[in-house]
C-alpha cells in the first residue's frame, strides 16, 4: 500500500500487540492493516461507513475487514496518512493473517464448457422436460 512510516533513526516506529490493544477508546483508537498501526481516533466522525465499523477493530487486526470493503486508492492514501508505525515483528504471528482464497493462492485454468456449456445443457433439459409436461397435459 506504500504507507509512510514515522521513522526514527533507529528505523520505523514500532508497537507491541498490547499497547495497541489498550487503544481502543474514543479518547484513542488504533487499529491494525498490514502490519501497520493506524491512529484512527480523530477520523472516527468523518469515515463514510460510519464510526461504528472502526470501533469494532479498535486495538486489533483490520486487515481483512478493510480489504473486504475494497477500499479505493483515494481511502488507501488517506489511510496512509495515518500511519503511525508498525507491528512489532515478534508480535505478527499472535494476529489472525488474513486468509487468502484459492482464487488468488491457486491459478485455476477454467474452461469455456464448465462456464457455459453445463448451464446451457441444464437449461435445455429442464426446457424438454416442460414441454413434455405441458404435452402430456393437454
Amino acid at each position: 500500500m506504500g504507507e509512510k512510516v514515522e521513522k526514527s533513526a533507529d528505523g520505523p516506529r514500532y508497537y507491541r500487540l498490547s499497547e495497541i490493544e489498550e487503544q481502543n477508546s474514543f479518547k484513542s483508537t488504533w487499529i491494525i492493516i498490514h502490519n501497520k498501526v493506524y491512529d484512527v481516533t480523530k477520523f472516527l466522525e468523518e469515515h463514510p461507513g460510519g464510526e461504528e465499523v472502526l470501533r469494532e477493530q479498535a486495538g486489533g487486526n483490520a486487515t481483512e475487514s478493510f480489504e473486504d470493503v475494497g477500499h479505493s486508492t483515494d481511502a488507501r492514501e488517506m489511510a496512509s496518512s495515518m500511519v503511525i508505525g508498525e507491528l512489532h515483528p515478534d508480535d505478527r504471528h499472535k494476529i489472525a493473517a488474513p486468509v487468502d482464497t484459492l482464487v488468488t493462492t491457486v491459478k485455476e485454468e477454467t474452461s469455456w464448457w464448465s462456464n457455459w456449456l453445463i448451464p446451457a445443457l441444464a437449461a435445455t433439459i429442464v426446457t424438454l422436460m416442460y414441454r413434455m409436461y405441458v404435452t402430456e397435459s393437454e
